[in-house]
């Protein structure tokens, strides 16, 4: 595999200098680290919705979604390194 992720990995560890640069508050650095937890915070703004018909299906809670994205930038920006 060359160190490359297969469809049947894990989408495997973000880069330390994109950490980093995010940490620091480098917008594009933070917009990477979004995409990489894109479908995990997806996953976690899943709720059961009901339309105006009465139909019951599963949606993204775009409410959440966006809390769940707020709450990742502040937890990296407050994110501390420490080295010896």
């Amino acid at each position: 595999m060359n160190g490359m992720n297969s469809n049947n990995n894990e989408r495997g560890l973000l880069p330390f200098p994109v950490i980093l640069a995010a940490t620091k508050g480098d917008p594009d650095a933070m917009k990477i680290v979004l995409q990489h937890y894109q479908s995990y915070i997806a996953h976690l703004s899943m709720k059961k919705i009901r339309d105006e018909n009465g139909n019951t299906y599963w949606g993204i809670d775009e409410d959440l979604r966006e809390r769940l994205q707020t709450k990742l930038m502040q937890a990296v920006l407050n994110f501390k390194i420490y080295r010896d």
